[in-house]
């Protein structure tokens, strides 16, 4: 049996089709078709169900192709070990992001990193928790970051810091002004959850882990919120909020990151979430994640 027996099949499966395959693998289809029959015969199994329309995998296959993926993560692993270089003077890593981290974390943390390893190419990613997970679990990535309510439990959470979430508004808003005015009198600006019912609000999308914390906390405190902008990107928000008469609720480092936000502190104050740096539970990390996993790690001290 060869490693490429184990590649032709994932491929007739992952397209349904023997041609489309073929294609992919740029072999000829009868040459295809043959490779599978000799995995097959080596075997003792029928893998494929060649009946219908669409070439899927027999239960003998979906048992055999489970491990087989977790062979082939292992052995693309233990290539880049291989080639892991112990000084950092050149390498790759793979980093995923979500959304929120990207806007305010990424800049800091991977300047640090560059200037430390400037050998090493970064590939960042922005992806929702969810997607990090399934990346780390497969191998697309090598190391996330993310918060700590990981569901799989393939993935380990390294806890980095906590990340508080405030009402953000632009600096034309009445509420930023009310804020300005509070900090001459040492008086407090918050914002009530009643007040908040009243705002007009620019949220991000609901497949942000974000608007999930958020719609709970309003739901808490009993407010029917009223959303005037939904947008699936912070940029987006952040635009919206700066420059027109909307609030938005973001996490207080993205507020400080722009001049033309205002942060505005909400009573009840939003609980914290953990910011954590994920992996792969006994996956292989490369010289250059353990590098940057003791950087990131610095962050939690920081704080």
């Amino acid at each position: 049996m060869l490693l490429r027996h184990i590649r032709y099949l994932l491929a007739v499966v992952e397209q349904g089709n023997f041609t489309r395959a073929a294609e992919t693998l740029y072999v000829s289809q009868p040459t295809l078709s043959q490779q599978i029959r000799q995995l097959e015969e080596t075997l003792g199994a029928q893998l494929l169900d060649r009946s219908g329309r669409v070439v899927r995998a027999t239960d003998a296959g979906e048992a055999y192709i489970a491990y087989a993926r977790r062979a082939l993560r292992e052995l693309e692993a233990g290539q880049r070990a291989i080639h892991d270089v112990r000084d950092l003077v050149r390498g790759t890593l793979r980093l995923a992001m979500t959304p929120s981290l990207t806007s305010y974390l990424a800049g800091p943390l991977i300047a640090r990193f560059n200037a430390s390893y400037p050998g090493i190419t970064l590939q960042v990613i922005e992806k929702t928790l969810d997607a990090i997970e399934t990346a780390l679990a497969a191998d697309q990535v090598d190391l996330g970051l993310a918060f700590s309510q990981v569901r799989s439990a393939e993935i380990s959470s390294q806890p980095l810091f906590d990340e508080k979430l405030c009402a953000v508004v632009g600096l034309a808003h009445p509420l930023a002004q009310r804020a300005a005015a509070a900090a001459t009198v040492t008086a407090t600006a918050a914002l009530t959850a009643g007040e908040l019912g009243r705002q007009s609000l620019a949220l991000l999308s609901s497949d942000f882990a974000t608007r999930s914390f958020v719609d709970a906390y309003l739901r808490q405190q009993g407010i029917a919120p009223r959303i005037a902008v939904e947008a699936n990107t912070i940029s987006a928000i952040v635009e919206i909020v700066r420059r027109g008469g909307l609030v938005t609720i973001l996490p207080e480092a993205i507020a400080r990151e722009h001049p033309g936000l205002q942060e505005i502190q909400l009573d009840p104050a939003l609980p914290h979430r953990t910011v954590s740096l994920l992996r792969r539970k006994d996956g292989y990390q490369s010289a250059a994640a353990r590098a940057f996993a003791e950087l990131a790690g610095s962050l939690a001290s920081a704080e």
